[in-house]
This record gives structure tokens, sequence and C-alpha cells, in this order.
């Protein structure tokens, strides 16, 4: 097959290294610095394996800052680019995906599009019916930063949604593509796949809340929140997965599926959805408040990224305790090795770990590290069991 990819984010640099493994592939995106990198077999994104992959496998793979070349013979579009929500219209900005649909269909009038962005329910149909083109499909991406082709190369399911034919051919691609057998597939509407990826992204989130929650009640009431957690875990219902408690939950994706699943509830009965969404504020209110209880006079803000392997701190929940206790009059210094700039939101940035660690009187982490060991007498934090 011939296989456009529209934007080289995490989303978009997994699926072409992915397919390219057995088809050819073209990616496509407005960054040419990005480009050019890709095409030097460099990874765009944070990911060690499609580092690997780029250096070691022969990848059917190039990339390119038209459009034209990408799609013009391409049999299918996958789209992959960003949808940031917007808190005017409440919903995705969804604007680079419908831009791409409308050229690729001038361009390309026989080819089959597949919407990886994160999007509203309903917005496959609406895409189908403005443009009068069925051949539209939804497939939800389920996939973690830092580990992006792994797990394109391990789906825990596969799901499209659209035309069958067309949703069953790119289910078997990826099938195909995947190192495991017998991967769960589910083909079903384009509302139905949307809502999906939605409900997915916001029980993670809802699970994180919840285990965030447990643990302000045990801080505040003087208990081990660590050993509350393990005894609800052993209940083989609830398990010991993803139940560490952090700042709250943030990273590109849950945030904004979150509050576009509540805005699709707006005509909908519901308690939980709104609570999901509000419970991230009061846990970030939570550990500020803890933060100021000490007294600090300079803070060291330890990494603003999400989770080890990512490069990614968009969003990030250190980002909201770090704002609101600079709000308190509080200085805040900055480690983070991504960054290039001299200053973060008007807060310097050092680079010298060690400088960074003795010029504060505390330092708060969203997750431990090692580099941090020497100083733990002065780390705030609530990572309890040392993962993501």
């Amino acid at each position: 097959m011939k296989i456009a990819v529209a934007g080289i984010g995490y989303v978009g640099l997994s699926n072409a290294v992915l397919l390219s493994r057995q088809h050819h592939v073209m990616a496509y995106d407005i960054n040419a610095q990005s480009v050019a990198a890709l095409n030097n077999k460099e990874a765009t994104v944070a990911d060690d394996l499609i580092e690997e992959y780029l250096k070691t496998q022969d990848l059917d793979l190039s990339a390119t800052t038209s459009l034209d070349d990408a799609v013009s013979n391409a049999d299918y579009l996958i789209i992959a680019t960003p949808t940031d929500y917007d808190p005017v219209t409440n919903f995705f900005d969804t604007s680079s995906v419908e831009n791409l649909i409308s050229q690729a269909i001038e361009i390309n009038g026989t080819i089959k599009i597949v919407i990886k962005s994160t999007i509203p329910v309903g917005f496959t149909v609406r895409m189908q019916k403005h443009h009068g083109y069925e051949d539209i499909t939804f497939s939800p991406e389920f996939l973690r930063e830092g580990r992006a082709l792994y797990d394109n190369l391990h789906p825990s399911r596969i799901i499209a949604g659209g035309p069958a034919e067309t949703c069953a051919n790119f289910v078997k691609i990826l099938s195909e593509a995947a190192l495991v057998d017998n991967v769960a597939t589910v083909i079903t509407s384009p509302s139905e796949a949307e809502a999906i990826k939605l409900f997915s992204n916001t029980y993670l989130a809802m699970r994180v809340a919840y285990f965030n929650e447990l643990d302000s009640y045990a801080q505040v009431h003087n208990l081990d929140s660590k050993s509350i957690i393990e005894g609800v875990g052993l209940d083989p219902r609830i398990g010991s997965h993803y139940r560490n408690p952090s700042f709250g939950y943030g990273g590109y994706c849950l945030p904004k599926d979150t509050k576009q699943l509540l805005a699709n509830y707006a005509d909908v009965p519901n308690n939980l959805i709104r609570a999901i969404v509000d419970s991230n504020t009061t846990r970030k209110d939570f550990i500020a408040s803890e933060v100021i209880k000490l007294n600090p006079k300079r803070v060291g803000i330890y990494r603003l990224i999400m989770k080890s392997g990512s490069d990614n701190f968009r969003k990030s929940s250190i980002q909201g305790i770090m704002k609101r206790i600079k709000a308190r009059g509080i200085e805040v210094i900055v480690y983070e090795p991504e960054i290039e700039d001299e200053t973060f939101f008007n807060s310097v940035v050092c680079r010298d770990l060690q400088t960074f660690k003795s010029s504060t009187d505390l330092i708060i982490a969203n997750r431990l590290s090692p580099d941090l060991n020497d100083v733990l007498e002065k780390v705030y934090s609530r990572d309890l069991f040392g993962n993501d």
C-alpha cells in the first residue's frame, strides 16, 4: 500500500514507522526541520524504540513538506495533527484536520482518509456529510508518550469507525503490522469509535483522580497512603496498576479529552464526568497549599515533563503547582534540560543539577529520580511507588 501520514508527532511518527515496515509511507508535516530530521533517520519525538527502528530497520519511509507529494498517489491518508482544546468554544480545535480533509479530497478524489487525531463525538459524520465523501474513518489511538511505537507494535485493541470495507481493510493493515497475534478489534460507527476514545481516556483520568483524592485524605488525617492504596489494590477488580499518586493528571491527552467529553455532555445529565474534570483543579490546589505550609523561600521545580522517557511537558500537572505558589510570592527556579530558554514563565531555568539542588530550600517533584537521592530531606513529592 501507499500510505501518507500527516503530522509527525508521537501518533503520526509511531504509525509511520509501524507501517513503513511493510508499506510505502510518506510522512507530511509543515515543519521543515522535523521533515529534514526524519529524512535523516532522526526521531522527532523522545521514543527510544522509534530511534532504534529508524537507525536499524529497513523502513520504506520518507518525509515531505508537500501535501501534494504525500497524497497524490496514496491509497490512505492517516491524519495525526494536534487538536488542542479551545476553552472559549469548549471543543477541540479541529481546523488542521478539517483543512487536511478538504485538501486531500481535492488532490486525490479516491483516497481513504483515516483520522487518528482526537476529535469530538460526531465530527467524522459531519465531515462525511460536509464533503459528500463517505470514505472518512476514525481510528482512535491508545499509546503512551515515550512508548508510542511499542504500543503500536503491541496494541491492546484496534478500533475503526467508518465504512465497513475500509475499516476492515485498515484494521487488517494494523493487525498485520503488529508483533502480537489475535489483537482484539472493533469495527463500528464513527461516532461510537470517537466515544470509545474519549470515554477510555476519561476513565484513566478518573482512576488518577481517585487515588489522588485517597492520597489527599491520607495526608490530611496523617495516615499511610501507600498502605491504604496497597490494601485497596488487592481486590482483583481494582488491581495494583495505575495507582501511583501525583500532582494531578496532565500531559497532552487527559486534560483536554476529559473537558471535551464533558462538553459533549451538555444535554446529558451527569455528575461523575464533571467531577473528574473538577477534581484535577482541586488536587492542584491541595498540593500547592501543602507546599505553601512549609514556608519555603525558594522552591525548585524538578522537571516539567509528565513522566520519564518523555520530552513533553504540555499541560504537565507540576506547572499548575508552580503557578499557584508563584502567585503567593514564592520564588521558583526550574530544572528542565529539555528547555533551551533562560526562563520559563518568568522563572529562571537552571541546567546544572548540583547548582539547582544547592540553591533551593525545597524541591518539588511530581516523580522522584535517583538524581535527588542526596537531597531527599528537602524534596516534596507524592510519588509513592516509583513509577508513572
